[in-house]
């Protein structure tokens, strides 16, 4: 019975961290951007079937609490990948209907460069906040405003870094954001009080990115307007443009007013894109179907690969699409993320891992650095964002409460250092998604996610000032 009760130590524990990372280095190295086509499923299903070896031959851990666990992980996501799947179709929906081709047209001649990272930025936050969602607003206008930066002659990380930040800002305090709405449960604080909380940590990150962004837009030569205009000219001679496509993102913006779930308005948004692709680009659907069957060509929008020439290569790269069938890989690498997360939490590593942190908890900045630290381990480690923020207020709810600090500061924390870090992991569900929308490498983009960077640094800093930061006596 004891021998059941053992619990790996935190060295035995890294193995297959150790394992996974050097095989995700081989990978990556041999395959490159391909990486995500099997490579990186096969090391994550290779270091799963390693953590499961240790935690049965030496520590006498059943396989039936690895099953268990790794059901527990799946059924977890089940949501995040039938969102992942819309999202797919939505992205090919809005792209060959025109609604995003649209948007750029009208974009383009209303943001000045100067300004477009910034105004980049705050779109998103502004969306971001309205639909509860980083994933929908980097799928819809997005996109929208990665082909205006582009037109403008901005680089792709430069511009995926402030789509980024501005919308995992705005899913960091909305309301409607699941992982906002998790977050603040598992540490027991009321939703609204937990927003507000935040606010003191998330205000000043956005703001300093905000500044950053600005600067960098007034020292960029823009493209000259010879080049934005042929941009346009492009566009407008490929796809009928016309402001009635916009109805779909007021559609899309009512449906979220009116807290239509998540799945629904995806859908449905997807659905109203395509009648409108029927109506206002028939000779496009004909040119995907390779004959004239428009059925045929709205199919093949949703769910697969559609190529369309233009005058323009940025643009033609820009407008192809891949439908759900892109969505194929990550869902992939997803599933595969979770068995590893599942291995590691049924075998004790994990937790074996996490109570390091434990020990170095003496102060005020030491517990909430060592939360920062642990959240984001989990993130490097579980590949998700939602057993990230479970198992991180699970495991310092007691401790917080111990100490005497209240429950809203772990909240807080625990946003602080995974919600926003997750997309800044190339096997994260959040990296490997939103490097697929944007098409932009996750490591290509990182560096320029400035609001994801310093939100965990600014809690810290906050923590270090004792700013509304209470604790009662025990």
């Amino acid at each position: 019975m004891n021998s059941r009760k053992r619990v790996p130590s935190p060295l035995v524990s890294l193995l297959p961290i150790v394992l996974l990372v050097g095989i995700l280095f081989a990978t990556i190295h041999t395959f490159g951007s391909d990486a995500l086509s099997g490579g990186s499923q096969i090391a994550l299903l290779t270091t799963t079937a390693f953590c499961v070896f240790i935690g049965i031959a030496f520590y006498h851990v059943p396989w039936r609490d690895y099953e268990i666990a790794i059901t527990n992980n799946i059924s977890g996501i089940g949501t995040a990948i039938i969102i992942l799947l819309i999202i797919g179709s939505l992205s090919g929906s809005w792209m060959i209907s025109g609604i995003v081709p649209t948007l750029i047209y009208y974009g383009i001649k209303i943001i000045h460069p100067d300004f477009f990272l910034a105004s980049t930025c705050i779109i998103c936050a502004l969306v971001s906040v309205m639909t509860g969602s980083s994933w929908t607003t980097i799928a819809t206008i997005g996109i929208a405003l990665m082909g205006i930066g582009k037109a403008q002659g901005f680089d792709g990380g430069w511009i995926a870094g402030a789509i980024i930040s501005g919308a995992y800002f705005g899913d960091k305090i909305s309301p409607l954001s699941d992982t906002t709405i998790l977050a603040s449960s598992v540490a027991e604080v009321p939703l609204f009080r937990h927003i507000r909380y935040m606010m003191i940590t998330t205000i000043p990150s956005l703001i300093i990115a905000i500044i950053i962004f600005t600067i960098m837009g007034l020292t960029h030569d823009s493209n000259s307007t010879e080049q934005i205009n042929e941009f346009a000219l492009a566009l407008d001679s490929r796809f009928n443009i016309t402001p009635w496509l916009l109805l779909v993102p007021v559609v899309t913006g009512i449906l979220i007013a009116r807290k239509a779930p998540s799945i629904i308005t995806l859908f449905l948004s997807t659905m109203l894109a395509g009648l409108f692709a029927v109506i206002f680009q028939p000779d496009l659907l004909k040119e995907i179907a390779g004959e004239n069957n428009i059925f045929k060509g709205i199919m093949m929008t949703l769910y697969g690969n559609t190529n369309l020439s233009t005058s323009n290569s940025i643009l033609t790269d820009l407008v192809a699409t891949r439908g759900m069938s892109g969505m194929l890989n990550t869902v992939w690498l997803i599933l595969c993320a979770m068995c590893f997360g599942g291995a590691m939490t049924a075998s004790g590593m994990l937790g074996s891992i996490t109570s390091i942190f434990v020990r170095f908890m003496k102060n005020t900045v030491s517990i909430v650095a060592s939360t920062v630290c642990s959240g984001i381990f989990l993130n490097l480690t579980t590949a998700d964002q939602y057993i990230s923020i479970i198992l991180t207020g699970n495991m310092f709810r007691n401790i917080y409460k111990e100490e005497g600090y209240e429950n809203r500061l772990l909240s807080r924390t625990t946003e602080d250092a995974v919600t926003v870090t997750s997309v800044l992991v190339p096997w994260n569900t959040c990296g490997m998604t939103q490097a697929t929308i944007l098409s932009v490498p996750t490591l290509t983009y990182l560096p320029y996610c400035f609001f994801n960077i310093i939100s965990p640094i600014m809690s810290i800093i906050i923590a270090a000032t004792g700013y509304k930061i209470l604790k009662q006596q025990r």
